[in-house]
């Protein structure tokens, strides 16, 4: 993954820190071992590799994300149909808010 573009934002967008977040979270609380995640996200991004996937750094949170939603189901932390909801919930709250603004996930489920 290159260097950030800015010394002081290791994160190019906070939905990446937030995913960031989150799983050291998790982990931390004791949900999983960081070592499990750590082999399944590197199992995710060898095979994002296998397919093509830029080498840039441009896709490593997308790829992050999709390991996360899969390592939740597969370990029985989540469901598809709650992670679903969520996306979804996201998806409506970003459509829904002004550009510069912090989007607000409880309005993305109000509007929904």
């Amino acid at each position: 993954m290159p260097p950030p573009t800015e010394p002081d934002r290791p994160f190019e967008e906070p939905r990446h820190a937030q995913l960031f977040a989150t799983t050291h979270a998790l982990a931390a609380a004791g949900v999983f071992a960081w070592p499990d995640w750590a082999a399944w996200v590197g199992a995710a991004i060898s095979r994002a590799d296998t397919k093509g996937a830029p080498r840039d750094g441009s896709t490593y949170y997308e790829i992050w994300l999709e390991a996360f939603e899969a390592f939740l189901r597969d370990r029985d932390l989540a469901d598809a149909s709650t992670l679903t909801e969520l996306r979804d919930a996201w998806a409506a709250a970003y459509l829904a808010t002004p550009h510069g603004e912090p989007v607000d996930l409880a309005a993305g489920r109000a509007a929904r």
